[in-house]
């Protein structure tokens, strides 16, 4: 069998619809989203495996600007790191939008010798689809990329032109990974992102910056999973704010994720969650370690 195997990664600033377009191409909902920037802070590698190609395709923290805790400079170091040694570059983009986080996300992956691609995401959404190609011609003018695909990641538009073109880049070579292999993340990783993703839907704009969840006990018998889940924010505030009246909104979260969490799992989920405040740790380096936010070399 002549197969082909190769990683891409899918970088972009923030909320342009990274995980949504993993999550689509994989047919499989492996990234959390929400309506929020900067909802994905780790590397994710989704695998892709059709006829004889494989692609591990690295979904990436949003690259930003601003950077005034730790956490945001090792969300950005995450990004960056993944531009290396990979086989084609996948750069994402919202509609008719370039503006100066993009041109930083542009100025990173220019430095990369393999093919890269500018995918602009949302195209359903323009009112006015004939001002598209303008905007293209006018980037590509000052802007140098292999190939352009205009795409809807939520509506599965163009994902296929797309697939294909990347397929060509991947080199030859076997498999990395099995056949029906979806991720390198473990099911206690996945468990805490399903829970924060929770929090990052329900909660307002601040909150969720300074919430972390870590999975305290993942025990599987049979066809029950239980699960105790840890979340820490940094002031007592926004731990009142995340239990609620009574632990309602607490309680809400713990229904929700659940219902994720059986999806996922294919099992029955005893799932207990904890409010614990612990202050400074979006901004402690020491504590990002232990909670496993730096990327390994």
């Amino acid at each position: 069998m002549n197969t082909r195997f190769g990683f891409v990664a899918i970088v972009g600033r923030p909320n342009v619809g990274k995980s949504t377009l993993l999550n689509h191409v994989l047919g499989f909902k492996l990234s959390i989203t929400s309506r929020k920037p900067q909802t994905t802070r780790h590397r994710i590698l989704g695998i892709w495996t059709e006829d004889e190609t494989q692609i591990a395709f690295v979904d990436t923290p949003g690259m930003h600007l601003a950077q005034p805790k730790a956490m945001n400079r090792v969300m950005n170091q995450t990004a960056e790191k993944a531009l290396v040694g990979v086989d084609a570059v996948v750069m994402l983009t919202e509609g008719r939008i370039w503006n100066k986080l993009d041109e930083r996300v542009y100025q990173k992956i220019r430095r990369s010798t393999c093919p890269s691609y500018w995918v602009i995401n949302k195209v359903d959404k323009l009112d006015n689809k004939n001002e598209l190609l303008p905007h293209i011609q006018t980037i590509i003018a000052d802007h140098v990329f292999d190939e352009v695909f205009p795409i809807s990641a939520l509506k599965n538009l163009n994902l296929g032109p797309l697939l294909d073109g990347l397929r060509e880049q991947m080199p030859a070579g076997s498999f990395m990974y099995a056949e029906d292999q979806i991720t390198d993340r473990s099911e206690r990783f996945l468990s805490a992102e399903i829970v924060r993703e929770q929090i990052m839907r329900q909660l307002g704009d601040e909150v969720p910056y300074e919430t972390t969840v870590e999975i305290e006990s993942f025990e599987r018998n049979d066809d029950l999973v239980g699960i105790h889940a840890l979340i820490s924010v940094e002031r007592d505030g926004q731990k009142a704010i995340l239990v609620g009246g009574g632990g309602s909104r607490l309680k809400q979260i713990g229904i929700e994720a659940r219902r994720r969490l059986e999806e996922l799992l294919f099992a029955r989920v005893a799932l207990k969650l904890w409010v614990k405040v612990r202050a400074s740790w979006s901004n402690d380096e020491h504590a990002l370690k232990s909670l496993g936010y730096f990327e390994s070399d």
